[in-house]
């Protein structure tokens, strides 16, 4: 762009008279060689030029800010300013020179008051920094000097306590006396006393007020460092949070036009942009044409989708297209059961009224990163948090939400071919983090003994039961058996690290998965969650890795892709894509579709090697009939926003039933408190129960060591009622599994050995 383009451009400063504190107005500002200069309201205050867009950007987003105690400032031309600050330089313009001498000596005067109070937090009036080496050497002689006076202070303090000691024996000598001989040399001896004391209680208020003079000289100085470092802080706070809504700002941008980037031409690299002179230093990270490397993964694969006029189409950039086949019957070609067709609806409607709604969630106020900043590097079980973080369900209850489509295993035990079930035990795997996408709060921590069941017996015939096995490492064991022909059992332990900006819950264990009549059984584990914005913004979650599932009677696999979230990824966000094989690895599905949305397989017709992508490796090309719905999520409730993002089913987990165990986590009194919405309450009752908690470790321990003295080993370890401890002949780990027992009890109704735990 010419110097004459540049010099074209104009602004109209709208301010109060420089010298006030605050001074605002229109200025152009340099960006880049693409755009030139470009409109920006500035604003001075406190020592710090700040600029925004608009004037409404001035609530929420901050493009940049300089510090004017370091900066230079520099005039180029009639209307230019040039400010510097280490690495960043600023390129401004004014319409008039008069309007530029107004920023000038509006800009001179912030920078000398700026200066001026950096200059009062040290002695060393050429130093910027307010905590010089010169600082630091006179704050630690002070130090010395303060430590030598309260020595001091001591000293006299002893010397009045012993000469007082002696003055009161010498008195009461005194009046003991009979002899007037006597008496005169006592009454000698208690002058000389007093006049020792009156100069040692000299001494000591002497040195009082040199301390105090001291301390007065330098309590100034100390208050004016606080105050500094307060407005330090203070700045850096609100820093963050400009920071954080600007984040979020370009969060909703991308969400909201999700093609821009790929519909926006790359800028050419010419000799010229290469020359660019030391304008260019210039652009900031507000303006649009910044550049970035890809930031997601490149698929293995590219699938096409075979149509009559043999016309390809790319499907696996673009899952809207996938999914506007219908579900179809599969019966056509792979001789499936034609019950498959309809998979979006319940297969039973339940015989019980279920409650839909709980009481609201209350607008409490806390904030989260004043009690996790504490906790960096901590694990998540062990950090004492308030129910205003939680939701009103335990960690049993959560893991028992991947029920929630139970319908896919129904449908998968009725399939005849193996990879058509696998097809179905896939999708039920990725299904079960739908409910996750808005429920960001913490479940209850469960307590040792503590279980929960969900009987659908006589609705969708299966049941359901978690007991929490072990407290530190929090681990849980879940059962599950459905007359429909299928067993489900897992246990998995929760491993969880607080990261500072987001935090990670790493589900650690096996979840297994047999059909009666076939004996196929499944075998997976669970991808990472991943929390962002713990410390400023809207909170949101994420699920990335990879799931293997494996049926460890045919060898048939299944690979599951999680894609994590990128801004500047041009494929649809929560994105998951999977293979399933046989035996001998060779390709029969091809799954696609999102982890809070839906999931489709499209089966292969033909596989060939195709060209090399952008990382060298060269991809396979699979052709694939048009895609199947598998599953596809529930909408969520009427008013779910103000019930903690609650499921269908998650509204009726908490619900209160008759007959459950006295460990069902329904019975959990903090958690039924918070549910009604008595936080207050809440908080006591946990605090209660957690202390109850460690009293009967801390007993445990103690009876454990008398036993030990004794000779006795074992004695701590708790044995779960329901659960214990076997090997697994399919992974050799060793596990808690199912042992019987709890239902027959609870047709009799005889809980007697179950633990007072709540």
């Amino acid at each position: 762009m010419s110097e004459q383009g540049k010099s074209s451009a104009s602004a109209s400063v709208a301010a109060p008279a420089p010298g006030s504190d605050t001074y605002k107005g229109w200025l152009f500002k340099w960006t880049n060689y693409l755009k030139g200069y470009q409109r920006r309201w500035f604003v001075l205050s406190n020592g710090l030029l700040s600029y925004y867009r608009t004037q409404a950007e001035m609530a929420h987003t901050c493009r940049g800010t300089i510090n004017l105690a370091t900066a230079h400032i520099d005039t180029e031309d009639a209307c230019n300013i040039v400010l510097s600050s280490g690495g960043r330089t600023y390129h401004l313009k004014a319409s008039t020179e008069v309007e530029r001498q107004r920023w000038v000596t509006a800009l001179e005067l912030a920078k000398a008051k700026a200066i001026r109070m950096m200059n009062d937090q040290s002695d060393d009036s050429g130093d910027e920094e307010p905590t010089s080496q010169s600082d630091r050497s006179e704050i630690q002689g002070t130090l010395k000097i303060l430590v030598s006076k309260l020595d001091d202070l001591s000293t006299c303090n002893d010397l009045i306590a012993k000469h007082g000691a002696a003055l009161q024996r010498s008195l009461s000598e005194l009046e003991a006396l009979k002899v007037p001989v006597e008496g005169g040399e006592k009454i000698k001896a208690v002058n000389e006393r007093a006049t020792l004391f009156r100069i040692t209680s000299n001494a000591m208020i002497n040195a009082c007020r040199d301390f105090l003079d001291l301390a007065e000289t330098h309590s100034r100085r100390w208050q004016r460092a606080l105050q500094y470092e307060r407005e330090q802080r203070t700045h850096l706070e609100e820093t963050i949070e400009q920071l954080a809504k600007q984040h979020n700002s370009l969060e909703r941008a991308w969400r909201e036009a999700p093609t821009l980037v790929s519909s926006t031409p790359s800028a050419p690299t010419t000799n010229k942009g290469s020359e660019r002179p030391h304008k260019e230093e210039a652009s900031d990270e507000d303006e649009d044409t910044e550049y970035f490397d890809a930031m997601e993964d490149s698929p293995a694969f590219i699938t096409v989708t075979a149509t009559e006029s043999t016309q390809h189409r790319r499907s696996q950039s673009n899952l809207s297209g996938a999914s506007g086949g219908q579900p179809g019957d599969w019966n056509q070609d792979d001789h499936m059961s034609p019950s498959y067709n309809n998979v979006s609806g319940k297969e039973l409607q339940p015989r019980r009224q279920r409650r839909t709604h709980i009481p609201d969630k209350p607008n409490y106020s806390l904030n989260l990163w004043s009690i996790m900043k504490n906790c960096i590097g901590k694990e998540l079980s062990k950090i004492p948090m308030p129910v205003n973080f939680n939701e009103p369900l335990s960690m049993l209850q959560r893991l028992t939400e991947d029920l929630e489509y139970h319908e896919l295993l129904d449908k998968a035990a009725r399939c005849e071919s193996s990879l058509e079930q696998m097809c179905l035990v896939a999708a039920f795997t990725v299904s079960a983090y739908s409910t996750t996408v808005h429920r960001t709060a913490k479940p209850f921590n469960p307590l040792l003994g503590e279980t929960y069941e969900l009987d659908r017996l006589e609705e969708f015939g299966y049941r359901s039961l978690c007991e929490q096995v072990s407290h530190h490492p929090p681990a849980a064991a879940h059962h599950v058996i459905s007359q429909r022909g299928w067993t489900l059992w897992q246990e998995i332990t929760v491993a969880s690290k607080f990261r500072g900006k987001y935090l990670s819950i790493m589900p650690l264990g096996v979840i297994h998965l047999q059909f009666h009549s076939s004996g196929n059984h499944y075998v997976w584990r669970k991808v990472t969650s991943t929390v962002h914005n713990i410390i400023v913004g809207k909170l949101w979650i994420d699920q990335s890795g990879d799931i293997e599932i494996v049926n460890h009677r045919t060898k048939e696999t299944c690979q599951l892709k999680f894609s994590p979230y990128s801004y500047f990824s041009r494929d649809v966000p929560r994105k998951v894509t999977g293979v399933v094989a046989d035996s001998g690895g060779q390709a029969h599905y091809i799954l696609s579709g999102t982890w809070d949305e839906k999931m489709e397989s499209a089966k292969i017709i033909h596989s060939s090697r195709g060209g090399s992508g952008s990382e060298g490796k060269q991809k396979t090309v699979y052709q694939t009939l048009s895609p199947k719905l598998l599953w596809k999520k529930y909408p969520l409730p009427k008013n779910a926003e103000n019930m903690y993002y609650f499921s269908a089913l998650a509204l009726t987990l908490n619900e209160p039933e008759e007959g459950v165990g006295l460990t069902d986590s329904r019975l959990r009194p903090d958690q039924r408190l918070m549910e009604d919405g008595r936080w207050d309450e809440a908080n006591s009752e946990k605090q209660r129960l957690e202390e109850k908690q460690r009293a009967v470790r801390r007993r445990r321990e103690a009876e454990a060591s008398d036993a030990l003295d004794e000779g006795f080993l074992g004695h701590l370890s708790i044995t779960p009622l329901w659960f214990h401890q076997r090997r697994d002949s399919v992974t050799g780990e060793i596990n808690f599994v199912y042992k019987g027992g709890y239902w027959e009890a609870k047709e009799r109704q005889d809980w007697s050995k179950c633990p007072n735990i709540f």
